[in-house]
């Protein structure tokens, strides 16, 4: 099987074919940008590999804490929007409000759990 060097270089989310749309859902906790340069930075390292090993997988490790970083940020910032959405409103008068913040819970909980 040959190496296929273009098709390495896409990001991970690339969706095949240009014409796909993405299904709707929940909004991603990165930008479309920054996703695509982390995964730039990862298959750049990925390349360089064969050439120089220790230093592709210190970057790659680099990669890695970056985005782990950025997506405990996000999610530390989600849980905080979350609750002050909640947070000492009286239960009675704001059930609808209360329903629709347990189901983002759910969602980015289930999120995690899948991924």
């Amino acid at each position: 099987m040959m190496y296929d060097q273009a098709r390495a270089q896409q990001p991970p989310d690339k969706v095949r074919g240009s014409t796909e749309r993405r299904a709707p859902g929940p909004e991603p906790l990165l930008t479309s940008g920054e996703r695509d340069r982390l995964a730039l930075r990862l298959q750049e390292a990925v390349n360089n590999f064969a050439g120089s090993p220790l230093e592709a997988l210190e970057e790659a490790e680099g990669t890695f804490d970056e985005v782990t970083a950025q997506l405990m940020s996000a999610l530390a910032e989600h849980r905080r929007a979350l609750h002050e959405g909640w947070q000492g409103h009286d239960p009675e008068t704001q059930s609808n409000e209360l329903r629709q913040t347990m189901r983002q819970y759910r969602e980015i909980t289930q999120r995690l759990l899948r991924t």
